[in-house]
């Protein structure tokens, strides 16, 4: 199982989050986030902002999903010419998963 952590721009995540539940993966937490990049924020006019909002969106996949939801939301959530700021995507393996209402530790076999 894996777990991907998209930071994407706030006027792409309810396209993100359709097309990902129209292509079968419903399961998403949607954090709204503050940070920057490489850009280092953004002047304008005479004000810096150092901090630009975001929205993260969490999912725990099956391994073999990964290429497809990954490329699913770059597809989705990249401007039209693709630029600073459009986000990041971050993979990591998740050991294990429980059920807080039941207490059961969930099936390896990709039942999330």
């Amino acid at each position: 199982m894996l777990m991907i952590r998209a930071i994407i721009r706030p006027e792409k995540v309810d396209a993100v989050l359709a097309a990902l539940m129209a292509d079968g993966f419903p399961a998403v937490t949607r954090i709204n986030v503050a940070g920057r990049g490489k850009q280092r924020g953004i002047k304008i006019g005479n004000v810096m902002y150092d901090e630009i909002p975001k929205v993260m969106i969490l999912m725990v996949i099956a391994n073999n999903d990964k290429d497809f939801v990954v490329n699913k939301i770059m597809e989705i959530a990249r401007s039209s010419q693709g630029a600073f700021g459009d986000g990041k995507i971050f993979i990591s393996p998740v050991e294990e998963i429980y059920t807080v209402s039941s207490g059961f530790k969930e099936s390896e076999k990709g039942e999330v």
